[in-house]
């Protein structure tokens, strides 16, 4: 008998379609009206009392005791509370709805392993396994719903199908029986079980609505559409619509990888209230962190610490490496939050708590040093992370170009290893944007680190300065920065501007700035900035 690798190879060279792969079951449990069920749980509100949760002023989820006076999604908060004056009214929130289902997830996993979170409320699975175990799709389907239900989740209904799709939908749909919390489709039997659903329940209102007004009403009348024809119009997403409509969805259920606990916590009784201590008695749980990190096959990139002191205020700080932290790293960062600028010998409180989590982590394989290490880089940062940690986090920095109208601003000093306000993504696009009043490029070389006072004078003398109007008092001829006084006057070249700049306008502390670009007779450029009636060099480029 040919294999089913034979079976294809046949179909393409006979220049047919390729068949179809053989359909998985699966098993959807849906929890009716969960986000209601877990925000009524938080508020303590009756079971019985109508309920409904809002999101940008329309309701979101409402309760049967609510749906029973008019209450439906989509309608307005006054208008809702109009029909049904007693309703309780929430903002939705999707944390509390996650956190809530966590514990009925976790108990559905003990019970059968892969299980894939469609939404909090709604979760699918294969069903072979289960069904070989149990005895049955069927069975298998109420176990797992009354596994739901003993644990937080009333009223579990249970669904399948050949495809999560349809598996869902058969959850959903109206028991044929009263009181049936299980529907079963058969093999093969998915797409004439939707065919008589509405399109609304693809979720795509707008497709809806171009179908309509093509007299299509139904999924069954959606999937009667030729593929060509549905991508041609609708475009990818209109494809995939169409081969959920006619039982074909292409997806299979992936069970949901619970991440591994990596955040570590280390409490002091009594409360140490020097900066080293602290450092000294958290380096166990940094080698926790560490070790932790390379179980799982992970290396940690950001970071945050969080210290909490015996007023119970929090000192939290996120910190960035420029490879990944291993657990000195992890300690050093936790005695510079504490020093903060202070003497490391003694804290403004005791510190009770520190709690470290990673932010951002990859896998270690991306990490892994080449066959012959990787050479300057890494003596470069071996180096620098030895000096930082002698003389502190803010004593060894990176220069990184930013945004702003004067080159002064432009310049950003970031600690080693961290990364700017905003993250690298952030800085650039501050760079890319067009900033009024910034002069074009090229930008000098060399921004001075202090402004050097100059002067700049006509050629009979005088003080060139800027009038009301913006221009220029007189024609700059010569040209002396502070320092350079022993030669005297140098001879100007060329010169381009005045540019005002007004800045921070809003503020009784704002000013009127003017630039100006000049070439002295040795060919150097110097930008000028007159503050004050005075001119200023900024930077200059040979």
């Amino acid at each position: 008998m040919p294999g089913p690798a034979t079976v294809r190879a046949d179909a393409v060279a006979r220049g047919g379609a390729l068949p179809e792969p053989p359909p998985t079951r699966t098993v959807v449990l849906w929890c009716p009206d969960w986000p209601v069920i877990a925000a009524a749980r938080a508020a303590g509100t009756p079971p019985d009392q109508p309920f409904a949760l809002v999101v940008h002023g329309q309701v979101f989820a409402s309760s049967a005791a609510a749906r029973q006076q008019g209450v439906v999604r989509g309608l307005r908060v006054r208008e809702a509370q109009a029909r049904c004056p007693e309703l309780v009214v929430q903002p939705y929130d999707d944390a509390l709805d996650h956190r809530a289902f966590e514990p009925v997830i976790r108990a559905i996993e003990a019970a059968v392993p892969g299980v894939e979170v469609l939404r909090p409320g709604t979760v699918a699975l294969r069903s072979r396994g289960p069904a070989r175990y149990y005895g049955g799709e069927r069975a298998a389907a109420a176990t797992l719903a009354g596994i739901a239900a003993d644990h937080g989740a009333p009223g579990v209904r249970a669904g399948v199908a050949d495809t999560p799709f349809a598996a869902e939908q058969a959850a959903r749909a109206r028991p044929v029986r009263p009181g049936e919390r299980v529907r079963i489709v058969p093999v093969g039997g998915s797409s004439d079980f939707l065919a008589d659903l509405p399109l609304g329940v693809l979720g795509d209102p707008d497709l809806a609505m171009v179908l309509g007004r093509l007299g299509i009403a139904t999924l069954g009348e959606f999937a009667t559409l030729g593929d060509e024809q549905v991508r041609d119009r609708f475009g990818v997403a209109g494809a995939f619509l169409h081969r959920l409509a006619g039982g074909r969805d292409p997806r299979e259920v992936a069970s949901r990888a619970v991440p591994p606990e990596l955040r570590v916590e280390a409490s002091f009784e009594p409360p140490l209230d020097r900066a080293d201590q602290v450092a000294f008695a958290f380096r166990r749980s940094a080698d926790d962190f560490a070790a932790r990190l390379r179980s799982a096959g992970l290396v940690a990139t950001t970071i945050r610490v969080g210290i909490v002191d015996e007023r119970d205020l929090l000192l939290e700080r996120t910190w960035v490496h420029p490879r990944w932290f291993d657990a000195a790293d992890v300690v050093d960062r936790v005695r510079w939050q504490l020093a903060g600028g202070v003497d490391p010998s003694g804290l403004e409180a005791p510190v009770v708590q520190v709690v470290l989590e990673p932010v951002a982590v990859d896998d270690a394989a991306n990490h892994e040093r080449g066959l012959w290490g990787t050479g300057p880089d890494e003596r470069v940062h071996h180096a620098l992370a030895r000096v930082q940690g002698l003389v502190g986090h803010d004593g060894v920095v990176t220069p990184r170009i930013g945004g702003g109208r004067t080159l002064a601003e432009r310049v950003v000093l970031v600690p080693w290893g961290d990364a700017p306000a905003g993250g690298e993504r952030a800085l650039a696009t501050v760079r890319d944007r067009p900033w009024p009043g910034r002069l074009p490029g090229p930008p000098p070389a060399t921004v001075l680190e202090r402004p050097r006072p100059v002067d700049v004078v006509t050629a009979d003398g005088g003080t060139v300065d800027v009038d009301d109007r913006g221009a220029l008092t007189g024609a700059p001829e010569r040209f002396r920065a502070d320092g350079e006084r022993g030669g005297g006057f140098a001879s100007v070249t060329a010169w381009a501007g005045p540019w005002p700049l007004v800045v921070r306008w809003w503020e009784s502390g704002g000013r009127r700035l003017h630039r100006l670009q000049l070439v002295d007779e040795g060919g150097r450029a110097w930008y000028l900035v007159l503050a004050d009636h005075r001119w200023w060099a900024e930077a200059v480029a040979t």
